[in-house]
């Protein structure tokens, strides 16, 4: 490959495992919440409501004004910088102070509900600024790394014109291959690791996505 797709496929890879993870993390360690496919939040909140679970069901329904602010907020940042990865940056930073915070805060037996779902709210504001990077900078990656619906509907479709012959579609469906599988690797490292040390878990991307720009610049 060259090098300018090789840069695609790690950029893709890493997004995509890192919204699974993050997805994950946090609905297995606070309250069943999704931060990177936010209107899943939708169903928790019905759910969570019909049974009487009303505070929980409201915290979901913040997701959605938290994630719109968010790809704003992205969408600011990247007209006043000419480096277009400083969303990625500000991401990885975010998922650090909220990992952190989740430490410091089980170091001093803190632990009040509106702290969990603060971080997570932190986690909900990162993964929108991943999506404000996904759609600013579309060639950046090979499609949306933090839903996966329509990149498994791509792969459906190239997957029935490969097998009718159509050759040109399997490099479509490699890409999409990278996206899904990156994001199924993190979903399980995410059930994995958020089961075993719960919220604090999302320092891991956090500092992962810092150290590889890091490493970039």
């Amino acid at each position: 490959m060259e090098m300018e797709e090789v840069k695609i496929w790690n950029i893709t890879l890493l997004l995509a495992a890192i919204a699974g993870f993050c997805d994950t993390v946090t609905f297995v360690a606070a309250d069943s919440l999704f931060s990177a496919h936010v209107t899943g939040n939708f169903i928790v909140f019905a759910y969570q409501l019909i049974n009487r679970q009303e505070l929980h069901a409201w915290v979901k329904l913040l997701t959605f004004p938290v994630f719109v602010f968010s790809v704003m907020a992205g969408g600011r940042l990247a007209a006043s910088t000419l480096n277009k990865y400083h969303l990625l940056l500000t991401e990885g930073i975010l998922l650090c102070l909220g990992g952190i915070g989740v430490v410091v805060f089980d170091a001093m037996a803190f632990n009040e509900a509106w702290v969990m779902h603060l971080i997570a709210m932190m986690v909900v504001f990162a993964m929108g600024v991943q999506n404000a990077f996904g759609k600013l900078y579309s060639k950046e990656t090979y499609g949306p790394t933090t839903m996966m619906t329509g990149n498994v509907t791509q792969a459906a479709l190239d997957l029935g014109a490969w097998l009718k012959g159509d050759k040109p579609a399997l490099t479509s469906l490699k890409k999409q291959a990278v996206t899904i599988s990156g994001f199924l690797a993190g979903c399980v490292l995410g059930a994995l690791i958020g089961n075993y040390i719960g919220l604090s878990a999302i320092l891991l991307p956090g500092i992962g996505m810092v150290i590889c720009y890091l490493f970039k610049s």
